[in-house]
Formats: C-alpha cells, structure tokens, sequence
C-alpha cells in the first residue's frame, strides 16, 4: 500500500507561525547588539583606513586646500610640514580608532573616543564653510562640488556616529555603576 506524501507544512498553520516567531524572537534578542558591534567596528575601520593614509604623500597633499585655509587648523603649517601634520593627524585618527575598537575592553575608552571622533568630525564639517569650492553658486542651492562638498558632507553621518557611540559607551558606564 503506497504512503500518502507528507502535507505540505501551510497545512500546519501553528507550525509556520512558531517558526516565525522563534526567527523575530532571535532578531529581537541579538539584533541590537550585532547593529552596535557592527556600528562600533565601522567606525574603527574607517578610522583605521584613513588614518593609515595619512601617511601618505599622496593624502597630505589632499589636506592642503582644506587645512590652509581653515582658521581652526590653518596655523598648524607654521609648526608642521604638511607632511608632518598630516602624520600627526594619522597618529590621533589611529588612536580614536583605537579606542572605538577598545569598547570591548572598557566603555570608557569608547566614551573618549568617541567624544575625540565627534570633534574631529565637527571641526572638518566647519570646513565646509571655509573651503573654495564646496557650493556652486551656478547651479543655485543646494548644489554642492563632489570635491569637497560631498567628501565633507558624509561627515554629518560619521558626527552623528560618533555622537551615538559616546552616548551608548556612557549608558553602559552608568548602567555597570547603579
């Protein structure tokens, strides 16, 4: 005598709806802790990579245009070669990195790090005000210049990162001290 075949599982509508709900419940459980790591690590990487090239020839150059004519950074090329200030930028861009990364250690560090991030951040932001061709007044607002206008603009979001990570690293601070 054959067997009849399995029904298909739609036929078991408690089975599906288990199943979903078992996904959701995971999601729920580790989703905010996979986005903050993912978060976290983004932000180390991204300081990794451009503080790396800062030790660059080819990525001091790039820091002129923006640095000369900045009145918070302008000055440094008095104390610095380009190529010195554009390793003593690396050195603190690959320490923030650091201390984003070194969450997993303490949340202080993180808390610092990202209170550095947020001010560096705020202080390339402001060149968008002070560099020469970040608005193209010939195509009328809100028109910007790829170089630099955009470059500088995706600072708002890395700002905006920085900030959350600062407030996330003291929320765990205060939470391991009550």
């Amino acid at each position: 005598m054959p067997r009849d075949p399995m029904p298909p599982l739609s036929a078991y509508p408690s089975v599906q709806a288990r199943a979903a709900v078992s996904a959701l419940d995971l999601v729920d459980r580790h989703s905010q802790a996979v986005t903050a790591a993912g978060l976290y690590g983004s932000l180390a990487i991204i300081y990794g990579w451009f503080g790396g090239m800062k030790f660059t020839s080819y990525e001091a150059e790039g820091l002129v245009g923006l640095v000369s004519n900045s009145p918070l950074l302008g000055w440094t090329y008095s104390l610095f070669s380009v190529e010195g200030f554009s390793n003593l930028l690396g050195v603190v861009e690959l320490s923030i990195g650091a201390l984003i990364a070194a969450r997993l250690v303490k949340p202080i560090y993180s808390l610092i790090g990202g209170l550095l991030s947020a001010g560096l951040f705020a202080t390339t932001l402001s060149f968008m005000a002070t560099t020469p061709g970040v608005f193209l007044p010939d195509l009328g607002f809100p028109a910007i210049s790829v170089a630099p206008g955009q470059f500088l603009l995706k600072d708002i979001g890395l700002l905006a990162l920085s900030l959350w990570i600062a407030v996330d690293s003291l929320a765990s601070l205060r939470s391991t001290r009550i």
